[in-house]
């Protein structure tokens, strides 16, 4: 199998126009946001619950999401959306979701934290410097948001599920939930070394992967899992995994799994 050719193919249809029509429902709004740390500007997407203008009062959890044009919008997807917006309406869910658009063709250096002798990358932590220090204030201070990690969860797949990982590690006291969907662990062996030098990680996790993806995700999930079990009681039962029979590396598996893992890890 040819490891990197799903997100090289991504990277070339993104920017190719759709014509049809946006999908994206009323309750999703975008903004665009200086950047410094990546000396760029970001297009935010905003969903914002049914029920929220009603209240000037309630708070609400965050889910920060990354390849924000594959979320809401079938217009800005890739091969389809997650349909995240739909899927948070018929749940009624109070939650607010902020999704930040991939950067092209700096997506792979944004959401890799080390880099790969073949595909380059490595830039995450400016890429996670600015969700901490530059939109997460901008987001807790415009919109009612509850702030603490217990109600900020990192979600997102592929390369977007690498980050998310690196980022409960690197920082603990700003995410306490992750949805790490088909990880991208294989890019670089180094965040199996990084999560070892953590001393304990009490993120609650949700991972999710298909058995048809490669021929490495399930072993390469499965050695991350028995790493995290050092660094916590498994009693604790604070990570989850669904392995997906048949489900393969695309739009659609990461789409039929969002509900069940936003309800596993809470509101």
């Amino acid at each position: 199998m040819i490891r990197g050719l799903f997100f090289f193919i991504f990277l070339w249809m993104a920017n190719i126009g759709n014509a049809q029509e946006s999908t994206a429902s009323k309750n999703v709004s975008t903004f665009t946001i200086e950047a410094p740390q990546l000396k760029t500007t970001k297009k935010i997407w905003i969903y914002l619950p049914e029920g929220y203008s009603a209240s000037a009062k309630k708070k609400y959890s965050v889910i920060y999401m990354h390849d924000a044009q594959n979320l809401f919008d079938a217009k800005t997807s890739f091969v389809g959306e997650w349909n995240v917006d739909e899927k948070l309406d018929s749940l009624r869910a109070p939650v607010i979701v902020v999704g930040i658009e991939h950067g092209n063709d700096k997506r792979i250096d944004e959401l890799t934290p080390f880099k790969n002798e073949k595909y380059g990358g490595g830039n995450a932590d400016n890429y996670l410097e600015f969700i901490v220090k530059t939109l997460k204030p901008y987001i807790d201070k415009n919109y009612r948001t509850k702030t603490k990690a217990k109600n900020t969860t990192i979600m997102g797949s592929s390369l977007g599920g690498l980050v998310s990982y690196y980022a409960i590690l690197k920082y603990p006291e700003v995410f306490g939930k992750a949805g790490v969907f088909s990880p991208s662990f294989w890019f670089s062996k180094d965040i199996y070394t990084y999560a070892e030098k953590v001393p304990k990680i009490k993120t609650k996790i949700y991972f999710l992967c298909g058995d048809k993806e490669s021929d490495d995700m399930v072993k390469d999930l499965s050695k991350m899992e028995r790493l995290l079990d050092t660094k916590r009681c498994y009693c604790l039962h604070l990570n989850k995994t669904k392995i997906v029979k048949g489900g393969e590396h695309n739009e659609k598996l990461w789409r039929d799994g969002f509900v069940k893992a936003v309800l596993w890890l809470g509101y």
